[in-house]
């Protein structure tokens, strides 16, 4: 990965919807080679994919909540992030290392359905033991980090 590369990352970045005309004008490039750039960074999965970034207060999901779980031992793993998979709720999972075993991020309506879901991971098979905070506000929230162009080599 190069200069370039990091560039047209930055723009996809900003704005996913870009065009490749756009962005080789911007950085010095023909269409076709920003095209073939993308092609090659989407085929190397630095470019994993493209997704819609909903404010979730518009859409009526005004609680977000994270969620640290303590299982009782990581042979019940698979079957509580089989859990985790089906519940459309639940943003984000990480096994983590130290005093909790998993991290998660919950989006909901409101506290009463937050109950719910907190209830439902309780009744997983191998929960031990759930500590839930309420966001406040989330000042900072950044969906991709755009790597410097000596971090990595295509």
């Amino acid at each position: 990965m190069d200069k370039k590369d990091v560039q047209i990352i930055k723009h996809l970045v900003a704005n996913a919807r870009i065009n490749a005309s756009d962005i080789s004008k911007d950085i010095g490039l023909s269409t076709s080679a920003v095209i073939e750039r993308i092609r090659k960074l989407e085929k190397s999965g630095i470019i994993s994919g493209y997704t819609a970034i909903l404010d979730p207060r518009k859409v009526n999901l005004d609680v977000t909540a994270i969620i640290t779980v303590v299982i009782e031992h990581p042979r019940y793993n698979d079957r509580f992030i089989k859990a985790v998979m089906e519940n459309m709720y639940i943003t984000e999972c990480h096994y983590m290392a130290g005093d909790h075993d998993f991290y998660l991020k919950v989006v909901t309506q409101n506290t009463n359905t937050l109950q719910d879901i907190l209830n439902d991971i309780k009744r997983i098979e191998g929960v031990a033991k759930t500590k839930t905070s309420i966001v406040l506000n989330s000042p900072k929230n950044e969906i991709a980090i755009v790597p410097d162009a000596n971090i990595r080599k295509i």
